[in-house]
């Protein structure tokens, strides 16, 4: 697996929440595949779609397009400078481990979303 960095980490009882950086796009599309609904609604507002497109260019939310459609735009904001490399994405992760299971819950193009994310998690504000 390329290479992953701690941005964020925070232990909570038996809890551990962390931001990991990651470069692997592979594994970014594997934990955006398994992302339940409050993450990917949390997902769509930290993307801006409704700021970025016209509401009827956004593919409804039930339908069999959208995950298409907001991976797209989470690969096109986790590009990095093109002119560097071309090929080059990053992705911020919320893992969430305890005794019991560790689990992958946000994926995201940008930090301060997934920062908020897993602040809201260590926090219970949901």
């Amino acid at each position: 697996m390329p290479r992953q960095e701690v941005f964020f980490e925070q232990k909570t009882g038996d809890r551990r929440v962390a931001v990991l950086k990651t470069y692997d796009r592979s594994y970014a599309r594997e934990v955006f595949k398994s992302i339940g609904e409050e993450a990917r609604e949390a997902l769509a507002e930290a993307l801006e779609l409704r700021k970025n497109y016209a509401p009827e260019d956004i593919p409804d939310p039930n339908g069999s397009d959208y995950d298409d459609f907001i991976w797209e735009q989470v690969c096109e904001a986790a590009r990095e400078d093109v002119r560097n490399d071309p090929s080059l994405y990053s992705f911020f992760v919320v893992s969430e481990a305890s005794v019991a299971k560790n689990e992958d819950l946000y994926v995201s193009p940008d930090w301060p979303s997934a920062e908020a994310y897993a602040k809201r998690r260590v926090t219970g504000a949901w």
